[in-house]
């Protein structure tokens, strides 16, 4: 069977065409997303207004904190996916697709129910004054009507990859890209429905997208298709989803927490002009970090598929691969991020005071740039393999308990620097911690030879 061969190219290769096969095109898809944010951003602010970018902005870790919820079912069952294509257990992941499907639509509605019940409390945390929050909340409004297909749209995504597929994981986000644009111009630009219209676009083209890939996951030809019998939960399956998708989950909760602590201690220390600075080099370093975070969603199923096989030594030459990747990515960014921040700057701001600030904080957040990359795929790493509590340890280990704390003691000593000293500072002691982890567990992998120690 033609689709089965794709799953067992996996385990039989050359790992470095795989890496690019699977990772181009999941950094294709990456690049994309950021630039429709840029334009859906710039077409609310032109048409709409400023107040209207400032509630999308209090909606932005309301939207990663769903993202969490559909993390924690597509990476989980994603990864479960892959590692059952390389045990050859077709039947397994043939309920594994069901049951993706079936916690999807309930993790999907239950999410819904609770935040449209409890919206507005919601919004007035995340920082939504009586100008922002009606904007914020027309928005939301729309989207989490449409969350069930936001989280079916991209756990499709995931499963697509880890079932051989990643052009058509990427050829989904390319479209859902290219329409929303269309949309948000027609919606937001010609028919002046505001941001609402914005938020509509968004959930019709990511529902158009999700009716091909569920009509190409309905093809009996497909290793994995969509069928009868397998869409009720099973506790063992459910149980090992969860399990692995707890470390992208926290990741992302996470990273609302820091957002809004961040953007609290910016205000303290340096006023709304901090963070607005603090925003643009988030804004930079996030570009650069779509690349990794493409290669990191590249090597998933590489790495499942062949730690279920067995086939160690072409994991590790993966990991290393992929390290090798992510470093020189960001090592690119780190040195044009030393070597032009003011241009990196302006692309966001003419402002003088602002665009000052911005550069110098680029220069201040990025010092160790360069290290970021290793930790990231290590991270994933210990998740493909089914390792949750260092894949965990390793997800919070930058952010909550290293970060949090050193953006809370360091402005004391250092006042609006401080706050800028901290992502460096953390940056760099998760990559020391991450090291030597990593060391340990392939000595452990080689001392058991080729048995699975998990």
């Amino acid at each position: 069977m033609d689709n089965k061969q794709k799953a067992l190219e996996l385990g039989q290769k050359p790992v470095g065409q795989l890496l690019w096969q699977y990772a181009l095109p999941a950094m294709v898809a990456m690049v994309a997303s950021s630039l429709y944010n840029i334009i859906d951003r710039s077409v609310i602010g032109q048409v709409v207004g400023p107040e209207a970018i400032a509630g999308l902005g209090i909606t932005f870790p309301f939207m990663n904190l769903s993202a969490a919820f559909g993390a924690a079912v597509g990476v989980g069952a994603s990864t479960c996916i892959s590692v059952k294509l390389g045990q050859r257990d077709y039947a397994t992941a043939q309920h594994l697709l069901g049951n993706t499907v079936t916690l999807n639509t309930i993790v999907g509605f239950l999410f819904m129910a609770v935040s449209l019940i409890f919206l507005d409390p919601i919004l007035r945390f995340f920082g939504a004054s009586d100008v922002t929050l009606p904007y914020a909340r027309e928005f939301m409004q729309v989207i989490l009507l449409g969350n069930m297909v936001t989280h079916m749209y991209f756990g499709m995504n995931a499963v697509l990859r880890a079932a051989g597929k990643p052009r058509h994981a990427m050829y989904a986000t390319l479209f859902t890209v290219g329409c929303n644009i269309v949309l948000v111009m027609a919606f937001v630009w010609w028919f002046r429905w505001g941001i609402r219209g914005a938020a509509l676009a968004t959930v019709l083209s990511q529902s158009l997208a999700l009716c091909w890939q569920m009509w190409i996951l309905s093809d009996k030809r497909e290793l994995l298709h969509l069928k009868r019998g397998i869409y009720r939960l099973k506790a063992d399956l459910v149980r090992n989803i969860i399990a692995i998708g707890v470390s992208p989950f926290l990741m992302q909760s996470t990273s609302c927490v820091i957002v809004i602590f961040m953007n609290n201690q910016f205000v303290r220390y340096g006023g709304d002009m901090a963070v607005g600075a603090y925003s643009i080099a988030n804004s930079m370093v996030m570009v650069f970090f779509m690349f990794v975070m493409g290669v990191t969603q590249g090597m998933q199923p590489i790495v499942g598929y062949n730690y279920g096989a067995q086939k160690y030594d072409r994991m590790m030459r993966c990991l290393w691969l992929s390290i090798a990747v992510a470093t020189s990515i960001l090592l690119c960014g780190w040195a044009l991020s030393m070597l032009f921040p003011r241009e990196m700057a302006r692309i966001f701001t003419t402002d003088p005071v602002l665009l000052e600030m911005a550069a110098h904080g680029i220069v201040l957040d990025m010092l160790v740039f360069f290290v970021v990359g290793s930790q990231a795929v290590i991270t994933n790493f210990f998740q493909c393999i089914g390792k949750v509590k260092i894949s965990i340890f390793l997800s919070l280990a930058r952010q909550l308990i290293f970060l949090l704390p050193m953006a809370y003691i360091f402005p004391l000593f250092w006042d609006l620097d401080g706050v800028w000293y901290a992502m460096p500072a953390s940056d760099f002691i998760a990559f020391s911690f991450t090291i030597p982890i990593l060391i340990w567990h392939i000595r452990k992998f080689k001392s058991y030879g080729q048995k699975d120690n998990h």
